[in-house]
Formats: structure tokens, sequence, C-alpha cells
């Protein structure tokens, strides 16, 4: 690769010659810890003392690093990150996804109280790849969890807003990191829907729940195999009232079909619980069940060589991208790309001749 496409070092800023004084850098570090505070940015030894001592606004503050597209930020976030690693890895982490209308906000809203009244610290964050539509993030939920969201306890994250669901994955799994750090002994990873999520949710958690409603032949159908195939568990939420014996037969209908999938990796096999989140009952049953899991994981091994598999998984789709983020920065790939696609368009050239003119001028 020509010299010019050199990935940026994250660590560059850090990385001083042995054996030679560089006064200029010490200089540099100067003026770079000054433009921190004009900003109203911290020290990295300030943001990561704050997080190791369980401060939610200096949490906050730095996942907000994370989340930022700002090079110098990016900078900040990656050096708070490596310092924090060594403290992380020691949460139980959950996901969560939902058919809509499952009433998800309030399940978390439930579950996570019961949780904290159990003495864990809970924190809980959120995938939606939809948010970077608008470019925001999504508040929703934090301000329908009214009990949880002020509960001493817990910390909810909106959905921080990306470009594609690769970036807002990568940003969650660094929160993730920060949040272990900061002592949260139990992680929600919640998707925002039903879609491409999942996987991206599933290859960062150590459970994934699936919240569904009774109706089991029609819901079946209104969700893909693959997303069942991942749960470890089902729980049917709005066990209650005329719903009651509904879900009661669901949850037969459910197990019935879980049979038929092969067997697990983790030895575990799925089981489908009934709850109802709005009057917190069946809560106890659904802990069990996953405190069932999490013994039977770390007892066999599967829960440390998951973790492995993970950390390798997410080595790979960072280097991708990396490599991607780096490509369409580069001086001129855009108009290149979009004097291809009329190209295209033309029937001049086939895919891949416009996509191999884009490249050969990348590696030039």
């Amino acid at each position: 690769m020509n010299k010019k496409n050199k990935i940026p070092d994250f660590e560059s800023a850090l990385k001083v010659n042995e054996g030679i004084e560089q006064p200029s850098q010490i200089n540099q570090d100067a003026i770079n810890r000054f433009k921190n505070k004009r900003q109203g940015l911290l020290s990295v030894d300030e943001y990561v003392e704050g997080v190791l001592s369980g401060n939610r606004t200096i949490l906050s503050k730095a996942i907000t690093l994370i989340e930022s597209s700002l090079h110098t930020h990016q900078l900040l976030a990656q050096q708070i990150i490596e310092r924090c690693l060594p403290y992380s890895g020691k949460s139980f982490r959950i996901g969560i996804t939902g058919v809509p209308g499952v009433g998800k906000s309030t399940f978390i809203e439930a579950f996570g109280t019961y949780l904290t009244n159990l003495g864990h610290k809970l924190a809980v964050l959120a995938i939606d790849p939809s948010s970077s539509r608008s470019k925001g993030s999504i508040l929703g939920d934090k301000t329908r969890m009214e009990e949880l969201s002020v509960d001493p306890n817990a910390f909810i994250r909106p959905s921080p807003a990306a470009g594609s669901l690769g970036g807002v994955a990568r940003k969650t799994r660094e929160s993730i990191i920060l949040c272990e750090a900061a002592g949260f002994d139990l992680i929600f990873v919640e998707t925002v829907g039903v879609g491409q999520s999942e996987t991206a949710v599933h290859s960062m958690v150590d459970f994934f729940l699936l919240l569904m409603l009774a109706g089991a032949g029609d819901e079946l159908q209104g969700i893909k195999r693959g997303i069942m195939e991942m749960a470890d568990a089902i729980v049917i939420n709005k066990a209650d009232g005329d719903n009651l014996l509904k879900a009661k037969t669901a949850r037969v209908e459910y197990q019935n079909a879980l049979h038929l999938f092969p067997p697990t990796e983790s030895g575990w096999h799925p089981e489908v619980e009934i709850m109802s989140a709005r009057l917190k009952q069946g809560i106890d049953r659904v802990w069990n069940l996953i405190s069932d899991y999490q013994m039977l994981v770390k007892e066999n091994g599967y829960f440390e060589l998951n973790r492995k598999h993970q950390m390798k998984r997410i080595m790979h789709e960072t280097i991708e991208q990396m490599l991607l983020d780096h490509f369409y920065r580069q001086e001129g790939i855009k108009e290149l790309i979009q004097q291809a696609e009329i190209d295209l368009e033309i029937n001049k050239l086939s895919s891949y001749q416009a996509a191999y003119k884009v490249l050969n001028h990348y590696y030039k």
C-alpha cells in the first residue's frame, strides 16, 4: 500500500523514540492538554479515575467521546479504553430483543429494578442503526423507564448515532468496556426493533433473550428463524388477564419449535418462560433461568471460550471497519465513485470494472 494510504496509528501521539530527547513533544502534549481544557475535556487520567470510581457523569462523558466522530475525541477515547481494559470483562452481558409491541421498555424497567434490588449494578445500552437517519439518539426508552433511570445502581445510555450498524456496534462494545470498568456487573444490550442488529448484539453478549407475545402461530411467521436460533431463552410477556391462557399455550408451542433446532455449542437447551412485566409477575423465574445458564456455561468452560471467540471476531470486524473508514476518507474517492456510478448507468463499465477502477486509484 502506498505511504499516503497508511492508516493513522491511534497510539502515534504516545510514541517517543527511545534515547532521543524530544522537547517539542512535551510542548505538544502541553498544547493538547490546553486545547482539551478549552473544549471542556478532561485529561485521560481524570476520565479513567472517574470511570473506575463509578462516577456516572464522567462515565457518560467518556462514552460521548467514544460516540464522537471527531478524530481528537477518538484518540482520547482509545487511550481511556486501553487504560480501562484490564478492569473490564467481569460482568454478565445479556442481549434483549423482541417483536414490536412486546413491551420491551416495560420489561427492562421491571427486570432491571428487580436486579438492582438484589444488589446488582446494571448498565443498559442500546443498538439502533436506524438512529443514523436523523443522526440523533433514541431517548424514548430512557424517558419511559422512570424508576430505573433514577436508580443509583442503574445506568441507562441511549443508542449512539452512527453511519452504519458496524459503527454503532463498535461504539456499543467499547461502551461495555467502560461500564464494566465502572463496576457494573450486569449489562443489558437492547436492540431497537427486529432486524439485522440481532446478530451484532448476539456477538457481544453472554446470553440472548427473545421477548415474544402470545399467539405463537402468527408470531413465528413474523420473526426470522435465525433470530429464534440465536435465543438462549424466549420470554412471553403480557401473560396476564385474558392473555394468560394464550401465553401458556404459546409457551408449549414455542418449546416444541425450539426442539426442532440443532443442539447449541453451550450445551444449554433454550427455555421458554411466561411473565407480566406490567404486573411484575414471573420476573424471578426469568432470572433463575438466566442464572442456571450462567452456572452451566461457567462450569463447562463455554463462557470463557465464547468470550475469546467474540474478541477475535471483533478484531477482524474492527480491521475491516478501519480499512473501510480510511478508504472513504481518501481525497478524490467520493468523486471517483460518483463517476463510476454514472458509468454503470450508461453501461460503460460493469460493476466489477467500476469497482476495480476505484480501487486501482486508491492503491496508486
